[in-house]
Formats: structure tokens, C-alpha cells, sequence
């Protein structure tokens, strides 16, 4: 009998599954001329059968009960979007070993588990696609296994998280504190009522391990990122920035140099001449560079239900499409490098920081004499009164410094005669 049609089970009817049903139901003419099939959401499974939603879905469709889709031997293709670990990653290892290709949105899962998850899926010769795990909308993931496959990546930097973009910049543009910014992007909706996961990085974090496991073959565990959130990001802090000519992001960054590897999420200064300085709001951005392509940019919403909605059904015309060419998990390709993580000594960059000193004579040159001592250069000095009295503010900025020459200075700053505190301390990026 030839098929006419693929059947779905959609796991969580959410902002995003809402999303997905109304691009399949309102888009079938265009999945058919891509596809050659009829798409048909079969069953969707939710926690509350009589919660009122935006989208509408035929009441027989809903299940309290999931193995309804995990189970059901009428499903072809499952797709998750209800978020958190479990009870998400034992549906999907169950639906993938009844035979079940699988499409997620869910960037904790595959950042933590997803060696696992590809790994079941090879077994039984199925798909999994998660495009929609980083970055929303924007096809990066795809980029990456497709476009990028015959180019050997070096770097992928990015804003990669849209609550926290949104907080810098309203920071910037309103000069405005992080308190009243966090509040107003959750009267908004951009920030949840918990922003935990994404002011402290770990959002991110998850992100750019998804994203340098896929660039750099290699299994990068969100614990190996180094992670700093922005709860200690201040206006002043931006302010003076700005007057350097520099704007802060929450920057992701992963890069390989001689066959070793440093990924980090932190608040970066970027100069204003760096592509990445100029994304504002939820938006979302990410810069490849490649040994042969150079560079490239990928921008666009990060977040939000059709966008993200737009991601999975992508995934899953893939997926049908894979099933008519008999090719479904063959596709799957675990990390194959040997992972060489950068010790501090390999580590650098240039820095901003920013010191309260006694306003006294001999100050500048002990603290000259310090990062001296630490073969840090300066290449900026500034020097500006202090809330009055007989204390100053010190502005630096470092020639390309090595991180563990840095850590020394800061484990070592609090016992200079004069120096009484240290404010901020980033990264800076040039073009």
C-alpha cells in the first residue's frame, strides 16, 4: 500500500506546540509540494484537557496519556516541545526505540543528554532533529551539519540569548538599572517569572555546548563552559563602556586554536565596529568563522512561538523527506575528535576593569607595578573622581593579556596598599 500520509504526536501544547499546529494546519498545500505527503497530527499530549488556548485542536486529538503517542504503532514522527528533562527524555528514548523519529525544541535535554538520545536513535535507524534547541528561528543547527560541512570551523560566537540581550539593551539605551529592566522584560513577557537560567548564563551555556559539539565534533558538557551571568552588569558599567566606544553583550563564544578548545558565555565588551555590537532587543545572532568561507552571520528572532514553531516543522519535512528516500538515521554522526579543553595559560584577551583607589599619590604606579609584574600591559588609563572625597575611580583597559596572569592580578588586587575595590571586570572584543 503506498502512503499517503505522515502521521504525528506532538508531546506539549504550549506557546511553541500551539505554533506547530498552526503551521501544519494552516500550511498543508506547501508541506505536500515539499513532501509528497499529507501531514496529520495525530495526537497531542497535554496536562490539562480543558485549559483554554489561542489555537484550536479537535478534542479526540488530546490525550492525558502518553503513550497514546509514544505507544502508538498509527505514529511515524514525534515531536516534543514540552521542555525539562524528564519526563521529556524518557518519552523520546521510548518513542525512538518503538521506531519513532523524533524532533525536540529542547536545548536542556540535548545539551545534557543528547550523545544519548543520538546514540538510541543510530540504533534503531531513526532521526532526531533539534534545530530548534538554539537560536529559535534561526537555522543555524542546519547550517552547521549541512552548509558547513566541508569547512573546518574555528570559532562561533554569538548573542544567543534573547532575555538578556533585551536587558543590556534597554540598560544602555534607558540607563536604566538591571532591577527595573529585569521587571519590565517580565511585564513583557520576554523574561520568565524565574530568569534564573538565563541572567546566570546557563541558558546560553546550554546553547553554545549544542553549538561547538556540532562545529567542533567534539563532546563540549555544559559544565565544561565557562559561565558569568549579568546580575553584576551596573549602568555605570555600560556607561563607560560606551564612552570607550564599546557596547556589553552577553556573549557566547567557542574557539579552537591548535586542536584545543575554550567555550564560554560571558558579559563581553564589543567595539562598535563588531557586527555582533549592533543586536538589540530579543534578537538573536551567532557568527561562524570558517578556515575556507571566512566569516558569516546568522540573525534573527531567537525566540517566540512561530519562529521556533517554523524550526520544527522544518525538522520535520526533513524527516519526511529522509523517509522516502530510506536514509532516516544515517544522518546521525557522534562527535569524533578528541576533546583538548584550553587550560588559563592558553586563555586571553583583552580587559576592561574598574577600580576604586584611594586618591593619593604613588596608587597608579603600584597598581602599574602589579599587572606589570603579571607581563599585563595597559593600553587604557583613565582617571576620574569618586562620590566626591579622597577616593578615585580607575578605569583600565589591557593590551591582549593571558586569563591566568589576569586571575593572579584579581586574586592579589584586595591587599595593594590604596586600592580598595574592584567594580567590574570584562572581557573585551575588537573587530
Amino acid at each position: 500500500m503506498v502512503r499517503q500520509a505522515v502521521k504525528v504526536g506532538l508531546l506539549g501544547l504550549g506557546t511553541v506546540g500551539q505554533g506547530v499546529v498552526r503551521i501544519i494546519s494552516d500550511h498543508q498545500q506547501d508541506l505536500y509540494k515539499e513532501t509528497g505527503l499529507h501531514v496529520e497530527i495525530d495526537k497531542v499530549l497535554v496536562q490539562d484537557l480543558h485549559k483554554k488556548r489561542e489555537t484550536e485542536v479537535n478534542p479526540d486529538q488530546i490525550t492525558l496519556h502518553p503513550e497514546e503517542v509514544i505507544e502508538n504503532p498509527e505514529i511515524d514522527v514525534v515531536i516534543e516541545v514540552m521542555g525539562g528533562i524528564e519526563p521529556a527524555k524518557e518519552y523520546i528514548l521510548t518513542a525512538l526505540k518503538r521506531k519513532k523519529h523524533v524532533v525536540t525544541a529542547n536545548k536542556d535535554l540535548m545539551a545534557l543528554y543528547g550523545a544519548e538520545i543520538l546514540r538510541v536513535a543510530q540504533e534503531n535507524q531513526c532521526d532526531v532533529y533539534y534545530e530548534a534547541s538554539v537560536a529559535g528561528g534561526i537555522p543555524i543547527l542546519r547550517a552547521l551539519m549541512d552548509s558547513f560541512s566541508s569547512d573546518r570551523i574555528h570559532k562561533i560566537m554569538g548573542v544567543v540569548n534573547g532575555t538578556t540581550n533585551y536587558i543590556l539593551s534597554k540598560m544602555s539605551q534607558n540607563k536604566a538599572n538591571f532591577e527595573n529592566t529585569l521587571s519590565e522584560a517580565q511585564k513583557l513577557g520576554y523574561a520568565e517569572a524565574d530568569p534564573s537560567s538565563d541572567v546566570n548564563g546557563w541558558d546560553a551555556a546550554y546553547k553554545m555546548s549544542i553549538l561547538s559539539t556540532l562545529g567542533f565534533h567534539i563532546a563540549v558538557h555544559p559544565d565544561e563552559v565557562d559561565v558569568r551571568g549579568i546580575t553584576q552588569v551596573t549602568m555605570e558599567d555600560i556607561e563607560l563602556g560606551k564612552d570607550l566606544g564599546y557596547e556589553l553583550k552577553l556573549l557566547g563564544l567557542a574557539k579552537r586554536d591548535d586542536e584545543k578548545v575554550e567555550v564560554s558565555v560571558q558579559p563581553t565588551f564589543l567595539s562598535r565596529k563588531h557586527p555582533l555590537a549592533s543586536i538589540d532587543g530579543v534578537n538573536n545572532a551567532i557568527l561562524i568563522e570558517g578556515e575556507a568561507v571566512g566569516e558569516t552571520m546568522f540573525y534573527g528572532p531567537g525566540a517566540g512561538s512561530l519562529p521556533t514553531a517554523t524550526s520544527v516543522v522544518s525538522d520535520l519535512v526533513t524527516i519526511i523527506r529522509n523517509m522516502k528516500l530510506g536514509v532516516n538515521g544515517q544522518r546521525m554522526v557522534a562527535p569524533y575528535e578528541t576533546k583538548r579543553l584550553k587550560t588559563d595559560r592558553e586563555k586571553g584577551s583583552k580587559y576592561f576593569l574598574r577600580l576604586v583607589v584611594a586618591d593619593e599619590r604613588g596608587v597608579l604606579a603600584r597598581l602599574t607595578q602589579l599587572f606589570a609584574e603579571n607581563h599585563i600591559s595597559m593600553e587604557q588609563v583613565i582617571q576620574k573622581p569618586y562620590n566626591g572625597g579622597y577616593r578615585a575611580e580607575i578605569i583600565l583597559v589591557t593590551h591582549e593579556a593571558v586569563k591566568a596572569d589576569l586571575n593572579r592580578v584579581l586574586a592579589s588586587i584586595h591587599q595593594q596598599d590604596g586600592i580598595s575595590e574592584l567594580k567590574s571586570c570584562y572581557p573585551v572584543l575588537e573587530r
